[in-house]
């Protein structure tokens, strides 16, 4: 399977320490096989960085693999979806919550800060947060939190 990450500049190695917490499934690295979400990404990242060029880095990975790795997979918009986001975007320590190699799942909008901070202040109720993290479409997202998941995703 051929995976894109969208950022600011071209990644020939992954760093996890150079990973940021609050994100949707942990730090890690992220990737995703929609080759025009890794360009979003990559504009995105450009002008929240103000620097740099979009640009899209390749990988493969052998879904083969998925066997000797431990996987979560969310099949879609769900309740246990949202509150793994929910937990993992809440954590501010450089500890992970969890002990998947890869998760793998939907993608939350640009603007869930802002709405797990009316969640908090119950300003909305769950459902009304889950429905508004949902992405402008549909797309999947990988996350590689461990060295031992990295070990199988190539640079091409």
């Amino acid at each position: 399977m051929k995976l894109y990450h969208g950022s600011n500049i071209e990644i020939t190695a992954v760093d996890l320490n150079r990973t940021r917490r609050g994100k949707d499934f942990g730090r890690g690295f992220y990737v995703s096989a929609d080759y025009m979400q890794a360009v979003e990404f990559a504009e995105n990242v450009v002008r929240r960085e103000g620097f740099g060029v979009p640009t899209v880095s390749s990988f493969e990975f052998d879904e083969s693999y998925f066997s000797q790795l431990s996987i979560k997979q969310f099949d879609g918009y769900t309740r246990e979806w949202a509150e793994f986001v929910l937990a993992n975007r809440n954590n501010n320590s450089d500890a992970t919550l969890h002990s998947y190699d890869v998760v793998i799942g939907p993608i939350a909008d640009d603007s869930v800060g802002t709405q797990i901070r009316r969640l908090m202040q119950g300003y909305i109720s769950f459902d009304n947060f889950l429905e508004e993290i949902k992405y402008k479409r549909t797309t999947i997202q990988y996350y590689f939190g461990t060295e031992k998941s990295l070990r199988f995703l190539k640079k091409i």
